[in-house]
């Protein structure tokens, strides 16, 4: 009976799998966004907006803080064409961890089909394709 219980309360392969995974991701997520806050704090990175600025634009609306003529922002992937400031290489991080969920469902998919558990490999694919849609904007809802 024990041993019954016992068996039931270890992870799978896949379990442990994407738990290593989701680990390390996470550990190199967060030294990421330490290196990169770090370059944008010690102001070894120029910043896009002056932080002497920043109080001027909190109380912006987001329409009018993205519209304003003196820093103009795009929404989405747009970032990416900023990585040379300082305040957008924090980005990097942040997109890193929110990655990692993708790579961890699609690493499983091989472990669950060796296993001939295609519905749950199925389903992680379901799970990566709908989590890249949706990074990606292609997913986007204009509710706001």
């Amino acid at each position: 009976m024990a041993e019954e219980i016992k068996s039931e309360l270890e992870a799978s392969p896949e379990q442990v799998l994407y738990a290593n995974l989701l680990s390390k991701g996470m550990l190199l997520g967060l030294v990421i966004l330490f290196i990169t806050y770090t370059l944008y704090v010690l102001g070894i990175m120029k910043p896009y907006i002056p932080v002497e600025k920043l109080s001027g634009l909190w109380g912006m609306s987001v329409h009018d803080y993205l519209q304003n003529p003196e820093f103009p922002l795009e929404i989405g992937w747009a970032w990416l064409s900023k990585l040379q400031y300082g305040d957008f290489i924090n980005y990097i991080g942040i997109v890193f961890l929110a990655g990692v969920t993708i790579v961890c469902y699609a690493a499983i998919i091989p472990t669950l089909l060796k296993n001939d558990d295609k519905v749950y490999a199925a389903l992680a694919g379901l799970e990566v394709l709908i989590l890249s849609l949706a990074a990606s904007g292609i997913l986007a809802v204009s509710g706001h």
